[in-house]
């Protein structure tokens, strides 16, 4: 009885980690760009909404008023978003690159009072931006068998991310390692330097003193 408790508490926990979204708020300054950064690895779905706060309230566009730009790029510099004049919208894509993914926001044009803006952002990758919906219709499941799905692809975008970070690790640990080699040699190598120049000088003073029947 334990143990199924156990099992259940760890399927409820992946599928709380897995279905979880990042949805923040970005305070715009009326003048200049505020972006966002996540570490992503390759042929992963991204989805992310955006939406101007209205006096605190998402759900009421700011419309006629101020609009924001939106720009995404990849870890490459690579553009795959831009939208400009908007007051709300939606992004996605499919990885195509390891690394950090940038979504810049700025205020267009010049904001009458000078006051920053706040955005809402919904930003939600692999198994959380994927449409379960569909998939129910498309393949007919429902019931248990449907959350076992939505867990089974828990599982596996867990797995991939684990996978993803252990390899990150093992090529930052390399470049650690080169690095720290190379800090050795430099090291010898300024020792070896400070060395000869000493044997130098002492070298130079005794031939000088010898010219100068000093010693």
């Amino acid at each position: 009885m334990a143990m199924n408790w156990c099992w259940r508490s760890i399927l409820v926990l992946i599928w709380l980690f897995a279905s979880t979204t990042q949805a923040i708020w970005l305070d715009l300054p009326a003048t200049g760009t505020k972006c966002v950064s996540e570490d992503i690895q390759n042929n992963v779905v991204v989805l992310a909404d955006f939406s101007l706060i209205n006096n605190g309230h998402e759900d009421a566009p700011v419309h006629p008023g101020p609009t924001i730009s939106v720009k995404v790029t990849s870890p490459y510099g690579n553009n795959l978003h831009h939208q400009e004049n908007m007051t709300h919208g939606q992004f996605a894509f499919t990885t195509t690159e390891s690394g950090n993914y940038l979504a810049c926001f700025w205020v267009d044009g010049h904001h009458p009072g000078g006051k920053g803006l706040t955005v809402s952002l919904d930003w939600r990758i692999g198994i959380a931006a994927k449409d379960w919906e569909s998939v129910a219709k498309k393949e007919k499941i429902e019931g248990v068998e449907f959350e076992l799905r939505k867990l089974e692809g828990a599982v596996e975008a867990i797995h991939e991310n684990l996978i993803y970070l252990k390899n990150k690790e093992a090529e930052m640990r390399e470049v650690s390692e080169k690095t720290n080699g190379r800090v050795a040699w430099f090291s010898i190598m300024s020792i070896g330097v400070c060395i000869s120049a000493a044997l130098f000088q002492v070298w130079y003073l005794k031939r000088f003193f010898h010219k100068k029947k000093l010693i």
